[in-house]
């Protein structure tokens, strides 16, 4: 891919390839709003639905679940319709129920609305895709991990800023079974403007769209399903599953945790939840920075090793953070096994666009994908009405543990030689 940018500068908006970028993280950050929403108002909707622990929990596995097989599609209809076609039609589509929710009174309604709500949780693969066409591959690390972080942004404000929107609409004189539901208007609106945005400012590759340069023509249409036999597709798929499937399982319940274990008002406890997700600000963007300098000077290897480690400091915050006592103590550790996951999700993704350049889109999916598939099984753990919040902190909190060791243990590239090209110009083979 020819124009790619070598550098990345936050601050520019000059040129398709920083247009795109920023209005990329921009529209997955808008997607996280409206995805975890109803997080931090499930108090409100938990009393007036009348939802037992176990249906709560089966709520947040059908947030994430749709997500898991959306991820799949989206991934390859990245690589055959390009991702801004992909994007709109996302953003169109994903604001229906978003909207609609609102017209939930009972749980298997509500459930059906957040298993379709889940479905604009893939935004983030195209994200990632569209950021990997408009940078360089020594580059490609950092950009994709900023994109990525500023996105699951997303779901730390809206943590902090749902709770307000819902206390102004009360304030108004609606009662808080009506309030939830407008408040839900706020983020399908801004999904609808989004699409726009990505219509008119963005192109699938700094050359042009891929209608108009041909781009598919030079493309198999059918996919490549034998990428499904590499190991170290399925090694970022379980540490995908740990770090960004962690996330995504706090951002469903640490407002309720909080609540339930130091009894927080609604406000309070989305407020120290948001902390969570806002440190997506830098601390994603750093997990990115420092595997593309780690692979600059030791190679795949050293951005193996680097997510190992970040992995393995994440599991360790996890179970602190599961026997915190006090409230300071539980925020403590909360930042920092959020500061090693949130590193550990920019570390993954400035490995996957390296694993198997032909099939970015799909690899990406895949990965991605493995994300939700650990918040499904996490909120099992959830639901469960024999295990408390505590002991699925600290189990989830061993298993990431054990997957640092197997991702210790995997070779990212197959070669010295592979290696060596890495280390010396970014790059294993021909980037897509």
């Amino acid at each position: 891919m020819e124009n790619q940018l070598t550098k990345l500068n936050i601050f520019s908006v000059k040129g398709i390839q920083m247009r795109t970028f920023h209005i990329t993280w921009l529209m997955f950050f808008v997607c996280f709003f409206g995805w975890f929403g109803l997080a931090p108002l499930m108090p409100t909707i938990r009393a007036e639905l009348h939802l037992t622990k176990a249906e709560v929990g089966n709520t947040i596995i059908a947030s994430v679940a749709a997500t898991i097989f959306a991820r799949l599609i989206i991934g390859k209809l990245c690589d055959t319709w390009g991702p801004r076609k992909t994007a709109i039609r996302l953003l169109l589509v994903g604001c229906l129920p978003v909207f609609f929710v609102g017209f939930a009174h009972s749980y298997a309604t509500f459930l059906l609305f957040r298993l379709a709500i889940g479905v604009i949780g893939a935004s983030f693969v195209i994200t990632q895709f569209h950021t990997s066409m408009m940078f360089a591959p020594k580059i490609k690390g950092t950009a994709n991990a900023v994109t990525g972080g500023w996105g699951n942004l997303g779901g730390g404000v809206t943590n902090m800023v749902m709770p307000l929107i819902f206390a102004t609409i009360v304030g108004f004189g609606y009662t808080k079974a009506e309030a939830w539901r407008y408040a839900m208007i706020v983020p399908g609106v801004m999904m609808l403007v989004m699409a726009f945005l990505y219509y008119k400012y963005t192109k699938d590759t700094p050359e042009g769209n891929y209608d108009e340069i041909g781009y598919t023509k030079h493309k198999s249409s059918k996919t490549d399903w034998s990428v499904l036999g590499d190991w170290r597709i399925w090694a970022l798929t379980m540490a995908y599953a740990m770090c960004f499937g962690m996330e995504i399982t706090f951002d469903n319940v640490a407002s309720l945790h909080f609540v339930d274990s130091f009894h927080l008002s609604q406000s309070s406890a989305g407020f120290w939840a948001g902390i969570f997700g806002f440190m997506n600000v830098f601390a994603r963007a750093l997990g990115g920075i420092v595997s593309d300098k780690v692979g600059h000077r030791f190679g795949m290897r050293g951005k193996g090793l680097l997510l190992a480690g970040v992995l393995l400091l994440e599991g360790i915050g996890l179970i602190l953070f599961a026997q915190s006592g006090t409230l300071m103590i539980a925020i403590i550790s909360m930042l920092s096994f959020a500061l090693f996951l949130k590193m550990s999700n920019g570390a993954t993704y400035s490995i996957v666009p390296f694993v198997n350049t032909k099939n970015v889109g799909l690899v990406s999916g895949i990965v991605g994908a493995g994300g939700n598939l650990g918040g499904m099984l996490f909120g099992f753990l959830f639901k469960s009405s024999s295990i408390t919040y505590v002991q699925a902190f600290t189990y989830i909190g061993y298993t990431v543990i054990l997957v640092a060791f197997i991702v210790l243990v995997t070779r990212f590239t197959k070669s010295p030689v592979a290696a060596e090209s890495f280390k010396s110009d970014g790059l294993v083979g021909e980037v897509v």
